[in-house]
């Protein structure tokens, strides 16, 4: 079978599962697990083996025209080069745990056949996002991964947070996606083409003639999908959906999305150097910000949700100082060790069981509960903290590496300016990642909170995919660095020492500190231990989250973390922390810039249709009766009547006639 065959087959297969999955979800029920792991797994072995033939190689290409447009064509077409095979294969690895994961994890629960035929088709929408050589094609898969992700994060649809977290994430994401769609017929314009490499052509070429608009129309897209300043605001509310969701989400599709199409893209963005400060600044405030409001979140998954954002953050960062490479390798060991995060988390939440969901502050006694997820969330939390020798810190330190070479080499087409902006930012997240990883271990794993009711051992699919994602997470930087550079455009990966020694040192700082901090309120909370927290009744963990969602939990009601005097963030943050806890208020901003003003021109629009409009239109009307109510009365229906009113009127005819001759 070609290489070109198996290429197809990959977004296919889970597409086809997907829609065998909803035919046969409520006829027959017992192929719905195999219709939801199946086909994801031999699309992964198909990922696979598409990788190993196109080895780093020259691009694949292949494509077939739809339909006659009249002007500029849309093909089915195909483009893979080495980005496109490993990232493939990422997708299919996560979303594959997550399937498999997601058996354990939502057994009882009754929509699970709707659930797991979305996911399938969110990694198909992700797949073909990743093998389009044909921009319309890949919008395709982009609007369909956005309205997977509306479903899917509104899974708990009977809970007010659910559906507004799942509103949320559509509306943020729409608002990017026009100016988006704007710019990629603005493109295909000038290139003549949706065709990427056509389109790559026509940059090489200096063909584009707006490629400042063009860019800045691209990345509005970008920042929405994935979750970038200041378009983030949706991706910690859509924790409201099941956790496996948000490890699907986060690690490998959605806000994947964006990173890779400017990875694809990246000469389009070269060409204009505007272009690349801005998305330097976008990266360093997103960045930055993020690191921030982690440390000040209480729930567990809210953490986690700043934090995909900080490291989008460095990958855009590495875009901006033009080494794709880097990003991309930030993007695979970001994958693994984000899904072993969130899924870990999973396992977390059943075993905490807490009526406030995941809130760090009020979990006790998990260490032996939970082994599993000690010992593998710790390998994540290690390898986002870019700690040696774990996968995060090789692909993080060729982030920062980029970026010292952006800064200090001064290129054609990348600004030294950006370069500066993206390393001081990525040291002091570095420094951040550190700290609230280290905040997120010792209050979910060493908490005085109520011991919650035993739920049992979590089911044996749950903890085997957490060990899987551990081998990535631990040894994957480790060998990538060497070998990615022949996938990479032959682009060293290898860290430098200054960056090196830099962002390993302020981890370590961050890290060091933060434990200082926990110590410290420790002592001081012992003195007045926190009262009693209620804990959740048994059931299953799908139910255990929707339920705590349903409980106006701090992570979907209040945005302020619960008031856990040993709360280390609460110590390092100071008066920072109220605004950090709420994102810096951003949705409120939002809310007086934007929701505000459109309410009140609808307050006005309705006034003016009820009180003007409609008031024409009504005396219009009322005219009309008035006469035909007078006339009405006339019709009396008595001969006499009539007859006297025909005389009286002859006679005032007659006298009017009389009058006029006379004057004349």
């Amino acid at each position: 079978m070609t290489t070109t065959t198996l290429a197809v087959l990959v977004p296919l297969l889970p597409f086809l599962g997907a829609a065998a999955g909803l035919l046969l979800g409520r006829t027959a029920p017992g192929f719905v697990r195999p219709l939801a792991v199946l086909p994801t797994l031999t699309a992964l072995a198909l990922a696979a083996i598409v990788a190993v033939r196109q080895g780093g190689n020259a691009a694949i290409d292949s494509a077939t025209e739809l339909t006659p447009t009249g002007s500029v064509p849309v093909e089915l077409a195909l483009h893979i080069d080495g980005f496109a095979a490993l990232v493939a294969v990422l997708v299919a690895f996560v979303a594959t745990c997550v399937q498999i994961y997601s058996t354990g994890y939502l057994r009882d629960d009754p929509r699970y056949p709707s659930y797991a035929a979305l996911v399938s088709l969110f990694t198909s929408a992700m797949l073909l996002v990743v093998y389009s050589g044909d921009l319309i094609v890949l919008l395709v898969g982009w609007e369909v991964m956005g309205i997977c992700s509306y479903f899917l994060v509104g899974h708990y649809w009977e809970t007010p947070e659910a559906r507004a977290a799942s509103m949320k994430a559509f509306l943020v994401t729409k608002l990017g996606d026009v100016p988006f769609l704007i710019g990629l017929f603005a493109l295909a314009t000038d290139a003549g083409s949706f065709r990427i490499t056509k389109v790559l052509s026509t940059v090489t070429s200096g063909g584009l003639h707006h490629p400042t608009l063009i860019a800045l129309l691209l990345l509005a897209g970008v920042a929405g999908k994935s979750a970038q300043f200041p378009l983030h605001t949706w991706l910690p509310d859509a924790m409201a959906g099941p956790t496996p969701v948000s490890a699907l989400i986060h690690a490998a599709t959605m806000v994947a999305a964006g990173v890779y199409f400017v990875a694809r893209l990246l000469p389009v963005f070269e060409a204009s150097s505007a272009a690349m400060v801005v998305l330097a600044v976008m990266a360093a405030v997103t960045m930055a910000g993020s690191g921030l409001a982690a440390l000040a979140q209480d729930d567990i998954k809210r953490v986690l949700a700043y934090s995909t954002i900080g490291q989008l953050g460095y990958m855009t960062g590495a875009l901006a100082v033009g080494d794709r490479g880097a990003a991309v390798f930030h993007l695979l060991s970001h994958g693994a060790f984000k899904a072993l995060l969130f899924l870990a988390a999973g396992v977390i939440i059943h075993a905490s069981g807490t009526n406030s969901l995941a809130a760090m502050s009020r979990m006790g006694n998990l260490r032996a509960r939970v082994p599993d997820a000690l010992w593998t969330m710790t390998v994540a939390l290690l390898a986002l903290a870019a700690i040696p020798p774990f996968s995060g810190f090789f692909s993080k330190e060729s982030v920062l590496g980029a970026a010292e070479h952006a800064a200090t080499e001064h290129t054609s087409h990348i600004p030294g300016a950006a370069g500066w902006i993206v390393l001081v930012a990525g040291l002091l997240t570095a420094l951040l990642t550190a700290a609230y990883a280290t905040r997120l271990w010792l209050l979910a794993f060493n908490g005085r909170g109520v011991d919650a009711p035993d739920h049992g051992r979590q089911p044996v699919a749950m903890n085997a995919v957490l060990w899987v994602l551990a081998v990535p997470s631990l040894a994957l930087g480790g060998l990538a660095y060497r070998v990615l550079p022949d996938w990479f455009d032959g682009r060293d990966l290898t860290p430098t020492l200054t960056t090196s020694v830099l962002g390993t040192g302020v981890a370590l700082v961050g890290g060091i500190v933060t434990y200082g901090a926990w110590r410290h309120t420790t002592a001081l909370a012992a003195r007045a231990p926190m009262g009693a927290v209620a804990a959740h009744p048994e059931g299953d963990a799908g139910l255990v989250e929707a339920e705590a969602i349903a409980s106006h939990a701090p992570a979907y009601g209040d945005v302020a973390s619960a008031a856990d005097p040993a709360d280390p963030g609460r110590l390092l943050l100071g008066p920072l922390h109220r605004h950090a806890a709420s994102g810096f208020h951003l949705d409120a901003v939002y809310g007086a810039l934007f929701v505000r003003p459109v309410l009140a021109a609808a307050s006005l629009v309705r006034f003016l249709d009820r009180e003007v409009v409609d008031t024409y239109v009504q005396g219009a009307g009322t005219l009309p009766r008035l006469l035909g109510a007078a006339v009405r009365r006339a019709q009396t229906g008595n001969l006499q009547t009539y007859v006297s009113a025909l005389l009286a009127g002859t006679v005032v005819l007659t006298v009017a006639v009389l009058l006029v001759a006379t004057g004349a």
